[in-house]
């Protein structure tokens, strides 16, 4: 017959059995590379697990590991894609009304990551259904203030980056634990056939216009181009002509203050010789006979005999400056 002991030993041992099963059944568990650990005690995350391998803790229910991805989640709103690459489209979600009042179908996927676990896990019912909600209420947010053809042009990446952060906006405010780290839309559509043809045409002539455009300045820079070096080459045409008249006036200034220094010196030989050399400029290859008032020839003036072979004066300037010193000479003997 069992004692009071013996059923209280058996008891205990029973318990510590239960414990020690427990603990070999719950009291480990493991982390990839790609997973992360929330470690929960009695209700409360006090520890989060990222390096991986074999991990220990308490048995359940005084501690469990929430097991939570750390890699990149995509979120689509509009369609979804299965794993063997099957599209399927929701038109109603994803149908949405622009600025402009124009329908459209826009599909836009959502890549984001947890970063809080804690939060993920408690402060919200289904963070992934809120951040999906959250989603398409900033996306239909940005289309409804866009016109439609800036959503099917060339304003996508504006768009993208204005629903990125009212979506960021909206989690932070949430505090779902999750970072969104980028958006993306995807196939952005008319509604109609006849819709979409309408639209191609305009868009053809947009960038026809735009190639027109693009086409005429660049003649126009081509034009300027050529204006401007034929400007610059008249410029620097008239820089020289002002450099080499500039020039002349100084080599005439230079000449005529010499001649002036000698009529100072000598005014009558100079006076003589001025006569002489502009009644040469004036009637060149002449020969000249300097008579006086007697009708006789003045000798002590420059008299050019002929020179009976070609015609041409032998005597040169020198020998007329020389005779002309002379005959002054010869006056003042006299006197």
């Amino acid at each position: 017959m069992l004692t009071i002991k013996q059923i209280i030993l058996g008891f205990f041992s029973l318990i510590g059995m239960a414990i020690l099963v427990l603990f070999l059944i719950t009291g480990w568990y493991t982390v990839d590379e790609s997973e992360q650990a929330a470690l929960v005690t009695f209700g409360e995350v006090n520890e989060t697990i990222t390096e991986p391998g074999l991990k220990f803790k308490l048995p359940w229910p005084i501690q469990k590991a929430e097991i939570l991805p750390v890699s990149t989640n995509t979120t689509s709103v509009g369609y979804e894609a299965s794993e063997d690459g099957e599209v399927t489209e929701y038109k109603d979600e994803a149908k949405m009304i622009t600025g402009d009042e124009n329908i459209l179908f826009v599909d836009l996927v959502v890549q984001w990551r947890i970063t809080n676990p804690e939060e993920y896990l408690y402060n919200a019912h289904k963070p992934d259904d809120i951040l999906y909600q959250a989603s398409s209420a900033s996306l239909r947010g940005v289309i409804g203030n866009s016109e439609v053809d800036d959503v099917l042009t060339d304003q996508r990446a504006e768009i993208e980056e204005t629903v990125l952060e009212s979506l960021t906006e909206l989690i932070d405010r949430y505090k779902i634990g999750v970072t969104v780290l980028d958006v993306k839309l995807q196939d952005v559509e008319l509604p109609t056939e006849k819709v979409r043809k309408a639209f191609t045409a305009v868009t053809d002539a947009r960038e026809e216009r735009l190639t027109k455009i693009n086409e005429a300045n660049k003649y126009r820079n081509k034009e300027m181009n050529e204006v401007e070096g034929e400007k610059d080459a008249i410029i620097s045409r008239a820089e020289g002509d002002r450099t080499e008249r500039v020039e002349e006036a100084r080599g005439e200034s230079s000449r005529f203050n010499a001649l002036y220094e000698e009529y100072v010196n000598n005014p009558e030989v100079t006076r003589q010789r001025l006569v002489l050399e502009t009644l040469e400029d004036v009637l060149p290859n002449t020969e000249m006979y300097i008579i006086d008032s007697q009708q006789d020839t003045v000798n002590y003036l420059p008299i050019r005999p002929l020179n009976k072979e070609n015609g041409q004066p032998t005597i040169s300037e020198d020998d007329v400056e020389s005779e002309s010193d002379e005959a002054e000479g010869d006056e003042s003997n006299d006197q």
